[in-house]
């Protein structure tokens, strides 16, 4: 009888440690911070970004083979870490350099983060990533596009989208392009918020139509303005073929409001994504800014395809369409959470080695990218865009390049 009770208690502590064993592999929790705007301004985009990681989230914990050769989606947790799982700890940076630069340091020596993603606004970014590099740990931004965020020479910091410098290249492209086609486009103005996005971007693109001849005329305005009137006077003054617009989405609702009460309208408004792809924006002031063209490495895709599942999930859990910012953030999160996979380890320096060793396919990821890998400076060499319109009020469709096409654009600008 002794030996049976002995006999049961090993069996029972046997299973016991097993699992127990099992329980701990499952309940390993590798939290990552996420630094946007959920309160001012920019919380439009910041509730979408959370909502578009809180997707990732869900794809990454949980087995999704429907999505095909997306890595992170195969497995219920992450594989190189026996399953372990992956949970998003948020803060709001208030669309504050100095509170996003604070909210940084918070997660990394109070929450203990193993990596960083965010910020949205470049200037945020700037910030919250010189805190990440002073204490060694990863930062993968997917969203900010200021040239100067991969000129510091940072060794912790990854960027996946495009930047200023890739933006250039597709709009003059572009502008070639609708020439060779008999529309007008000689004259081009800059419109931009005095932001660190909105500088660095309007003097790369100044820069870079400059070196093929053009000299476009510059706009800036204060960010978050209340009135914008002097702005659209001044398009109206000036006559350009081409205004691109630099805005974040509050400025771009009340740039359109505005050139409505003041009946104006380019031949060509070109947006350089940011507010122009918010939602808000489209729900606000859609049905009046009919035509206007917008920079995207976004395309929902075929009914059943991974990205139209993923723009699904978006969609259930944001009540929005996904747009090409969350879409953005999105994959930024995903290349960040692969690589710790791919580390098997949660050691900073591990994750650093996993993230430069990156060489993502165009089937691996949910963004139109022509891959993921990473130069010396940490920007995706790989990263591309192209050109959609707004040609309902409602939803943008992709019109350049011809390839990437789902129609032709249709000029000029109609508004309203």
């Amino acid at each position: 009888m002794q030996f049976k009770q002995l006999l049961g208690l090993t069996c029972a502590a046997a299973i016991a440690i097993g699992l127990t064993g099992r329980a701990l592999a499952e309940d390993k929790v590798i939290k990552i911070g996420a630094i946007f705007p959920m309160t001012g301004n920019a919380a439009s985009a910041g509730l979408h970004a959370k909502a578009a990681l809180e997707v990732a989230e869900d794809i990454i914990n949980n087995a999704h083979p429907e999505l095909g050769d997306l890595p992170l989606a195969k497995n219920a947790g992450l594989a190189g870490l026996g399953g372990a799982k992956v949970r998003v700890t948020f803060a709001d940076n208030q669309g504050s350099p100095a509170t996003g630069q604070n909210q940084a340091l918070r997660l990394i020596t109070e929450e203990k983060v193993v990596a960083l993603t965010g910020a949205y606004q470049s200037g945020i970014t700037l910030t919250a990533s010189a805190i990440a590099e002073k204490y060694g740990i990863p930062f993968v931004n997917g969203e900010s596009v200021a040239a100067n965020l991969t000129e510091r020479g940072f060794k912790w910091f990854f960027r996946t989208t495009p930047i200023a410098t890739d933006i250039v290249k597709v709009y003059y492209d572009f502008l070639a392009d609708m020439k060779a086609q008999g529309i007008k486009a000689d004259s081009i103005a800059l419109v931009h918020d005095n932001t660190e996005y909105g500088t660095s971007v309007a003097n790369t693109i100044a820069a870079g139509f400059k070196e093929k001849g053009l000299n476009p005329l510059d706009i800036a305005y204060v960010s978050n303005a209340t009135d914008l009137q002097s702005q659209v006077l001044q398009l109206k003054e000036k006559k350009p073929d081409v205004v691109i617009m630099i805005s974040y989405t509050s400025d771009a609702i009340l740039f359109a409001k505005t050139m409505q009460a003041q009946d104006y309208k380019p031949s060509m408004l070109l947006c350089d994504d940011s507010g122009y792809s918010d939602p808000s924006f489209i729900k606000s002031v859609g049905k009046i800014s009919q035509g206007v063209l917008n920079r995207s490495s976004w395309s929902v895709g075929p009914p059943g395809s991974p990205t139209a599942i993923i723009a699904e999930m978006y969609k259930k859990k944001s009540g929005d369409e996904m747009d090409d910012t969350a879409g953005r953030e999105m994959q930024g999160f995903f290349v960040l959470v692969d690589a710790i996979d791919r580390a098997g380890s949660t050691d900073p320096a591990k994750i650093q080695a996993a993230l430069r060793a990156t060489d993502l396919k165009p089937n691996q990821l949910m963004m139109g990218y022509k891959g993921v890998k990473f130069d010396d400076k940490g920007q995706n060499i790989l990263a591309s865009a192209v050109i959609i319109q707004l040609q309902d009020g409602e939803n943008y469709v992709p019109v350049w390049p011809k390839a990437n096409a789902a129609k032709a654009p249709v000029l000029p600008y109609k508004g309203w």
